[in-house]
């Protein structure tokens, strides 16, 4: 009975008081702000000090990347925003609606990163329309890093806000 009791308190519904939530918050937007458009924001970096082959590399990477984002989304750009539109309408109605905590959560990992996808998308087409060389390309890879990052900081406040408000509510009412 030992066993089942740890194997349910470390997967709590009750995601706002539970760590693993926190700790896949902070590496979800620790992996989205690291690796932009698919380039290791160092590699960036690197060409932006070194030049030469780093420029070079961090240009085949952007363009393959670019490439691959563009093409996914011509394809089926449209199913994809609709099932993710059903899902994030399924997790708020079950969320907000319905009270379901775990709902909540998962809500507030998704919705953020929407804005994330929205954001590349339109920096794909700018680099796919001509920014995608030298220092045009390096500016617009920072640009995309400096709103990824506002929206994360952002979300972490939100979600923060919000789950402080939701554990007091639940210790008020046990």
């Amino acid at each position: 009975m030992e066993l089942y009791q740890t194997i349910v308190e470390l997967i709590d519904m009750r995601s706002f008081s539970n760590l693993w939530f926190w700790i896949m918050l902070c590496v979800q937007w620790w992996m989205v702000s690291h690796r932009i458009l698919g380039v290791p924001f160092d590699m960036v970096l690197r060409a932006r000090r070194k030049g030469g082959q780093a420029q070079e590399d961090l240009e085949t990477l952007a363009r393959v990347n670019v490439n691959r984002l563009l093409y996914i989304t011509h394809m089926s750009g449209l199913w994809i925003v609709g099932f993710v539109a059903f899902v994030l309408t399924v997790l708020g109605v079950a969320g907000f609606g319905y009270r379901i905590e775990f709902a909540q959560a998962v809500f507030c990992l998704m919705f953020p990163l929407t804005a994330v996808w929205g954001l590349s998308l339109w920096a794909a087409h700018r680099i796919a329309d001509g920014e995608h060389r030298g220092e045009a390309l390096q500016a617009r890879l920072i640009k995309l890093r400096l709103a990824v990052q506002a929206i994360g900081m952002v979300s972490i406040l939100i979600t923060s806000i919000y789950g402080m408000y939701q554990n007091m509510t639940i210790s008020v009412l046990n």
